[in-house]
């Protein structure tokens, strides 16, 4: 879950660097654009979907991709964001297409995953399915934290793809990305790859450079070389089981043009987008954790010029009043140095492992103070609105 500065906790000083980015060469982290150059032309009536599965392809003998895309493929969606810009002569509204993005319907009532990223704006949703049926969505529910949605379509006889367990996942994994890559017609777009990294956490929009803050992240994602183009946003990320592991989002770019990034896309786990969505479902919205401090992290040069003994941690800049961190004893100058047994090296390990937890539930942050460790159990509450 993404913490933003001015709710639950507030990343200070976090900063984003990817290993082998060229100098002067900066990676941004996007979102899945969805709009596209040709905005408006006839596309091409073709699928793209990738070959079957053979020892030259690199994938395992025995697996089929073929097999795959055919029992998740049906079940994935082409979002249309639509705003309406006027009326016509008949006082009919008059739509304009803002941008297309993926999604994946889940649940036979018609229950979708996509990112919010792919819905936010819109006057109205139109939801196609490969078989060429099309339907008007509504919005069951957004969090704009996760960037997740669930959307509803009412329509008989819908596929539906099986969620899977993205914590058996391992690196090295095959994986298949399904999406409507640059909206072309004619279905879904199949794509392979594997698990490139596991547990990654990035700030997905205005990724900041060297000196300048990042105030939101996403946590436990999934890196995959799978291609990932504009208009996959949304779309699942499969497993060779045909089982759902994650929510295609992010792509990595690079600002320069002598380092151009290559095969970096971010998926947000299943199983985060699962207890999103039931959230969602059962309530509309979702409850996030509140800790309430600001902080950053420490390295020898910064614990030297801050005169504390700790040389790894969360340096606390300073402590909401009256927050669960306030009313447990967490002072301004204590250095978090692991929450949950877990030791705290980078700005996100501290969010990551409070968004594991509810409003409500206890999380055990060790904190070093005048030279002395000392365990704080600290009852979370529930992240104020903004």
């Amino acid at each position: 879950m993404i913490l933003k500065s001015s709710l639950a906790l507030t990343l200070i000083a976090a900063l984003i660097l990817i290993a082998g980015c060229a100098a002067g060469s900066p990676l941004a982290l996007d979102p899945i654009a969805t709009s596209f150059p040709w905005s408006g032309q006839s596309l091409p009536n073709q699928a793209t979907t990738a070959p079957s599965a053979t020892a030259a392809s690199g994938v395992p003998a025995g697996s089929s991709i073929t097999e795959v895309a055919s029992r998740v493929r049906p079940a994935v969606v082409q979002v249309t964001n639509q705003a309406v810009v006027g009326t016509d002569q008949f006082n009919r509204p008059v739509p304009q297409i803002n941008g297309i993005g993926s999604g994946v319907i889940y649940d036979p009532n018609g229950l979708i995953l996509t990112n919010n990223h792919v819905i936010e704006g819109a006057d109205q949703l139109v939801v196609g399915l490969p078989d060429g049926r099309s339907f008007s969505a509504t919005v069951v529910g957004a969090d704009p934290q996760t960037d997740l949605a669930v959307l509803r379509i009412s329509a008989p006889d819908l596929p539906v793809a099986r969620l899977g367990d993205s914590s058996t996942l391992s690196v090295g994994d095959w994986v298949v990305a399904i999406g409507n890559a640059l909206g072309l017609s004619g279905g879904p777009t199949v794509t392979q790859g594997i698990v490139s990294a596991l547990g990654r956490s990035i700030a997905p929009s205005n990724t900041p450079q060297p000196g300048e803050r990042a105030t939101s992240f996403l946590y436990d994602l999934i890196q995959t070389d799978a291609p990932i183009n504009p208009g996959n946003s949304g779309g699942p990320l499969v497993n060779l089981q045909a089982q759902v592991v994650g929510i295609n989002t992010l792509v990595a770019t690079s600002s320069g043009q002598n380092a151009p990034a290559e095969g970096i896309g971010f998926a947000i786990s299943i199983n985060t987008a699962r207890a999103i969505a039931g959230q969602l479902v059962a309530a509309g919205h979702v409850t996030h954790p509140y800790l309430g401090i600001t902080y950053v992290a420490l390295n020898p040069a910064l614990a030297a010029h801050l005169k504390t003994s700790a040389q790894r941690g969360m340096y606390v800049d300073s402590v909401d009043p009256n927050s669960p961190a306030s009313q447990a004893g967490i002072q301004q100058g204590d250095v978090i140095v692991s929450a949950d047994g877990q030791p705290l090296v980078s700005e996100s390990d501290l969010g990551r492992i409070i968004n594991q937890h509810k409003p409500g539930d206890q999380v055990q942050l060790t904190i070093e103070r005048d030279g002395r460790q000392q365990t704080i159990g600290v009852t979370l509450g529930q992240q104020p609105s903004s």
